[in-house]
């Protein structure tokens, strides 16, 4: 009996104990550099934010705990944290599909074999580099300023042009351009999409007499979904984080009357302007919850609008 209950007991492991460990050793070894930055630069200072969040700290004086008073206020009486939410949600809305519509349009284009693929690929890819940099927003803001170029173009047909920053009807969209501008990241992505669709879908498609519009809209586009949605989430998470543009065009103001004041911009003027550390902690955890919101949501609508194969 007593040996049959040792042939039953399972075996060690073998390399497990002691040897194991000193065998994973250089595993470990090469996760140290990143688990130091995940827990010292991004999960050690979000639980200090989330901490902070609940206190009244100026950087200068020991945080006080103040409990929820931070996200009752911003719940209940403040009116720039209304107008942040109506700006960044008014430029999400427009940014991100007029972003995505014109990114499938020249990757579209570019799918037909042109020649010189490469070097036009690499010419609309580069705005996506730089297009988020403090330069490239100076050079957005003396396009659109009054005596900009945009208005000098169109004084030589007659047109007496805005001050398109300094106009509260329009300043947003200036913003809104610079984004669509920035659509080389997302266009090489719908471009590698298009080149795994097969070639001899759209060649049956012919056959049958299918247009160009039928095939675009009942087999590009339904074959393309996935590429879709991963476009879709990425640019709307980064839509929602936007800031260098409109702190440049602004002066840091969010001007004029809050027309620019992203939310992130009214976060860096709580944090680093008024030095409410404590209440832009709540503030940058509430837009952590609204991206969260929005990315959960958009993973649970996929199963009703995204194909994929098998």
């Amino acid at each position: 009996m007593a040996s049959a209950v040792s042939e039953a007991a399972p075996r060690p492991i073998e390399g497990a104990g002691e040897n194991g460990w000193r065998g994973s050793g250089a595993g470990y070894l090469f996760l140290t550099p990143w688990l130091l930055g995940f827990f010292g630069l991004t999960l050690g200072p979000a639980l200090i934010s989330l901490y902070l969040s609940f206190t009244d700290f100026d950087l200068l004086s020991t945080p006080r705990w103040v409990g929820a008073a931070n996200y009752v206020r911003i719940a209940t009486s403040d009116p720039k944290f209304v107008a942040a939410m109506h700006v960044t949600f008014l430029y999400v809305a427009l940014a991100v599909p007029l972003k995505l519509a014109f990114a499938l349009m020249v990757a579209v284009i570019l799918n037909k074999g042109i020649r010189g693929l490469p070097l036009y690929r690499a010419m609309f890819y580069l705005p996506s580099l730089i297009g988020a940099s403090v330069a490239i927003a100076v050079l957005w803001r003396q396009l659109f300023s009054g005596d900009g170029l945009l208005n000098r173009v169109l004084a030589l047909i007659g047109i007496q042009g805005p001050s398109w920053i300094s106009d509260p009807d329009t300043s947003l969209y200036t913003l809104v351009a610079l984004s669509i501008w920035q659509f080389g990241s997302p266009m090489i992505i719908f471009l590698a999409g298009l080149r795994q669709i097969p070639k001899d879908v759209y060649e049956a498609a012919e056959i049958d007499g299918a247009s160009r519009s039928q095939q675009f809209w009942r087999i590009t586009l339904p074959l393309l979904t996935p590429v879709v949605f991963f476009n879709g989430v990425v640019q709307t998470i980064e839509a929602f984080k936007a800031f260098t543009p409109a702190f440049i065009i602004s002066g840091g103001t969010g001007g004029p009357i809050d027309s620019t004041l992203f939310y992130t911009l009214y976060l860096y003027q709580e944090a680093f302007a008024y030095f409410r550390m404590g209440y832009a902690s709540a503030l940058a955890w509430i837009l952590v919850v609204i991206i969260a919101a929005f990315t959960a949501l958009a993973f649970l609508s996929s199963r009703y609008w995204v194909h994929y194969d098998g």
